[in-house]
């Protein structure tokens, strides 16, 4: 693949978190601006180098930083805009609740143990009680002159645990209209209750919403489980894909009026992969609450977690006793793998933890996936273009950190496909910077990276937004 070298241009400056960056054209306005939210709950935009509040619901967001380290999942996570928002006005957001802190599903971490079967099958008791947060997705109506008003309640999720809650978790499938929600699988690690393979949870799948069907409906009750829903609810639900351990978001990559569908699966311990897929056999909730095993037919997209992690069976890491230089890697859910060994959809692309190649990075979790097609930047047109948190690499020092930017592109001979690193010529100096977001314009000709100096979400305004440049 081709070296690509690409400029990174301060475009916003001094944020709180930046998870959301995508761009809109305001009822009344004829330009297209940047959105940008915050993870504490804030919602900018800019145009013709005008920057302002669209939206701020910081009291709405539950206390954030209050783990270890100041690292947190949750937050604002969540922005999409109607089809019709420049003359609706309507605009879709998801955020972990003020006041719903519980105590977490299990104390301490999870760990599988494939020689103790209780670890292998664990449930979710007690969920009322036995939770971290609630997450809500709603929808709001911008009117210019205005401030935006929150319309209704469309779902309320609750999580066992803090992480795993999807980020850049909304978008608008531009084949059906519908809002998409990508939620992770709950959290802690290793998808301790296998939410994400069963059918009737709500936790690690690809969901879509018909906001235009049912729409006086408000104030859902807070479930876990599809069947927990009202009728009226379920009837507006499609379930896309299962399998899904973290996600950030989704996008479509158009060609000659077909669109392939991108996503990216956070990894475990061992690799980060991305997904692609055209074709797909959505399953109405309520046809799913009849007959559960239909989330199982041919062409429903599975991507294999927790069974997989990626490419690879799902493994727990342990020191190797006789040299504790070297691991042991034990596949952890065996019989999963093989049940969803033929089901699953491989990946596109998988990129490792740990790789000695010196053409490739040792990655973290990814942050966003994206589409390019523009001229602009040459090398990168018609590629998927993809963000890493922060690299690592075992003969380079590791502070202050530095995320990754690279490529990779759809084959036709249905192999997986390499990647190539992008080069950044841009000097972050002595700073940290953590690639958290990335996003693009409404023709995807325009690429936005989102950069933070802190993993503490507590540490403010150590947030940049770039454009990426030739």
């Amino acid at each position: 693949m081709l070296k690509v070298k690409v400029r990174l241009q301060p475009y916003v400056t001094r944020l709180n978190v930046p998870t959301v960056l995508k761009t809109a054209i305001l009822p009344g306005d004829t330009i297209e601006r940047l959105f940008i939210a915050t993870q504490v709950g804030e919602i900018y935009y800019r145009g013709n180098a005008e920057m302002r509040t669209f939206l701020d619901i910081r009291q709405r967001i539950l206390e954030l930083g209050t783990l270890e380290g100041g690292y947190d999942e949750r937050g604002l996570l969540g922005l999409a805009f109607h089809p019709e928002f420049s003359s609706n006005g309507l605009f879709y957001l998801h955020y972990s609740l003020a006041g719903t802190q519980g105590p977490g599903a299990l104390s301490g971490s999870f760990l599988p143990n494939p020689c103790d079967p209780a670890t292998l099958n664990m449930n979710w008791v007690n969920r009322e009680s036995q939770y971290d947060h609630i997450d809500t997705i709603e929808e709001w109506r911008y009117q210019p002159g205005y401030q935006p008003q929150m319309r209704r309640t469309l779902l309320n999720v609750r999580s066992p645990f803090s992480n795993h809650n999807g980020v850049n978790s909304l978008n608008f499938s531009p084949e059906t209209g519908k809002l998409v929600l990508t939620i992770g699988d709950g959290g802690s690690g290793y998808d301790p209750f296998n939410l994400s393979q069963n059918n009737m949870e709500i936790a690690g799948k690809i969901i879509e919403i018909d906001v235009d069907k049912n729409t006086n409906i408000d104030n859902p009750p807070v479930v876990t489980r599809f069947d927990e829903l009202p009728s009226s609810i379920q009837e507006t639900l499609t379930v896309i894909a299962k399998g899904v351990r973290n996600m950030p978001g989704i996008s479509y990559q158009r060609s000659n009026n077909q669109f392939t569908k991108l996503v990216g699966n956070v990894g475990q311990d061992l690799v980060e992969s991305i997904f692609s897929f055209d074709q797909y056999v959505p399953v109405p909730v309520t046809k799913l609450i009849e007959a559960p095993s239909k989330l199982d037919q041919a062409g429903f997209i599975n991507f294999g977690w927790r069974g997989w992690e990626g490419a690879l069976p799902t493994s727990v890491i342990r020191v190797c006793s006789a040299d504790q230089a070297l691991n042991e890697k034990t596949i952890a859910y065996y019989n999963e793998a093989i049940q969803t060994s033929t089901r699953r959809l491989p990946p596109l692309t998988c990129y490792y933890h740990d790789d000695p190649r010196p053409d490739k990075f040792e990655g973290t979790a990814i942050t966003g996936v994206q589409p390019y097609a523009g001229d602009g930047i040459p090398g990168l047109k018609d590629s998927i273009v993809f963000t890493d948190y922060a690299r690592v690499r075992a003969n380079e020092s590791q502070t202050p950190a530095r995320g990754a930017l690279a490529y990779t592109r759809v084959g036709t001979d249905c192999k997986p496909s390499d990647f190539s690193v992008i080069d950044i010529d841009y000097d972050f100096g002595s700073e940290s910077a953590f690639f958290v977001s990335f996003g693009t314009n409404i023709d995807q000709t325009e690429l936005y990276l989102g950069v933070y100096g802190s993993t503490n979400v507590t540490n403010l305004n150590q947030g940049t937004v770039y454009r990426i440049l030739p």
